[in-house]
């Protein structure tokens, strides 16, 4: 539903399920991912000390593309605009 930015209508019917149902599993999942427990355990932010993964420095036809990429889980890059004093704590 985020990540593909399908309605909850469409993924209602695909599931056969109604929309009030989507929702409220849809937050239940949220509220999961975002919990000190999973976040603490599988989420880790890059820095600039991050290396870029072996796979991409070893193939010379997409290295060009990754040499200096930071963070991106799936290529997905969100816009966002936080306060000056703040976008250290927002990059990645």
């Amino acid at each position: 539903m985020c990540m593909s930015s399908l309605p909850i209508g469409y993924i209602g019917e695909c599931f056969q399920r109604s929309n009030d149902t989507i929702l409220k599993y849809f937050r239940k999942m949220a509220s999961i991912f975002v919990s000190e427990p999973f976040y603490s355990k599988y989420i880790s932010l890059a820095s600039s000390a991050t290396n870029v993964h072996p796979w991409f420095v070893n193939n010379s036809r997409l290295y060009c593309y990754f040499k200096n990429a930071i963070g991106a889980i799936d290529g997905s890059h969100i816009p966002a605009s936080p306060p000056l004093h703040d976008r250290v704590a927002y990059r990645n």
